[in-house]
């Protein structure tokens, strides 16, 4: 090859490789480090979503206080909403399926990449503590069904009756004047799904739920998706979701808000964006309530809604509150 043809080719590749290796930095790209707190500087703080989060977080708080991982405090707190037989969308409690039968999802996920999840479980009161035993003690991310029950019971859990009276009553009530669909409650309180910082400045998530009241059976939404119901990035951040399982399963949407705030979004704008892909990519929003609640490294959080009513909670050293997201749509 002559030299002049040997020192263009050369350009052009280094030319091509400089834009490649731009490109790919720009696609990579974490926050500032200006903005991520020291491990020495980390301030703890728990968000989680819907009003019972708040007695949530106070559980995970004490976790907490004690030098407990962000992990244990999200699997301490969302277990306290598990086992209230009065939320009538996690655990213990939940209005069932179509046929009768309480399943339940969960999911969890620490800063590293590791995570665990459950699908379709049934008679056990904690998921979020099952998914948890996946992620430790198997090379898995998923069980579901009878086999995810099969793997509690080898691991101690006990099985539980979790179609408690007031629950049962309900869905007999569904059968009897309604049965035509699925029902969404009124404020699509469907999850609950937490992130939490320690003092290492680590963050995880967990997310639990027993699904869509009346739902067909055999259905999974979100929740137990690692990238749809949760995604925690440990350079990143973390966010969960809640509403319409299909519409954020459709966009990976956890996943979605937190590669936004890679790319520099604040939390809370990269939920916002996030519900606007959601929104154009259906046609019909009637009961499209989807909700996303978002942490990044440097301690900042945000929520963002379809429709208004959606609210997260909030924990730190100086806070203790419920905090209405920002949303798109009125009912």
């Amino acid at each position: 090859m002559k030299r002049r043809k040997f020192l263009g080719a050369a350009s052009l590749t280094s030319i091509g490789l400089f834009f490649s290796q731009y490109v790919n930095a720009k696609a990579d790209l974490p926050l500032e480090k200006s903005n991520i707190p020291a491990k020495d500087e980390a301030k703890p703080i728990i968000i989680s979503t819907w009003n019972h989060g708040m007695a949530a977080n106070r559980m995970a708080w004490k976790v907490l206080l004690k030098g407990g991982t962000s992990l244990d405090a999200v699997e301490k707190g969302v277990m306290l909403t598990e086992s209230d037989p009065n939320n009538r969308s996690v655990g213990l409690g939940g209005l069932p399926d179509r046929d009768g039968n309480v399943t339940l999802d969960a999911c969890i996920m620490n800063q590293k990449s590791q995570c665990g999840s459950v699908g379709y479980l049934q008679e056990i009161e904690h998921p979020i503590s099952v998914a948890r035993k996946v992620m430790e003690d198997t090379p898995h991310v998923m069980l579901v069904g009878k086999g995810a029950q099969d793997f509690a019971l080898s691991k101690g859990f006990e099985k539980k009756n979790l179609l408690t009276p007031e629950a049962k009553a309900e869905w007999l009530q569904w059968k009897r004047d309604q049965m035509k669909k699925p029902r969404i409650n009124s404020e699509n309180h469907d999850t609950i799904g937490m992130l939490a910082m320690d003092k290492d400045g680590n963050i995880s998530g967990a997310c639990t739920t027993s699904g869509w009241a009346y739902k067909l059976p055999g259905r999974l939404g979100d929740s137990p998706i690692i990238g749809a119901g949760l995604f925690v990035d440990g350079e990143i951040g973390g966010a969960c979701a809640t509403g319409m399982g299909e519409a954020v399963i459709r966009i990976a949407g956890s996943h979605t808000v937190v590669e936004l705030m890679r790319h520099g979004h604040s939390p809370e704008e990269a939920c916002k964006l996030a519900v606007e892909r959601i929104r154009k990519k259906h046609e019909d929003l009637k009961d499209l309530q989807v909700g996303f609640i978002a942490m990044n490294r440097a301690g900042k959080v945000g929520g963002y809604s379809m429709y208004a009513g959606f609210n997260y909670a909030l924990k730190d050293a100086e806070n203790d509150e419920m905090i209405d997201a920002k949303y798109d749509l009125e009912w």
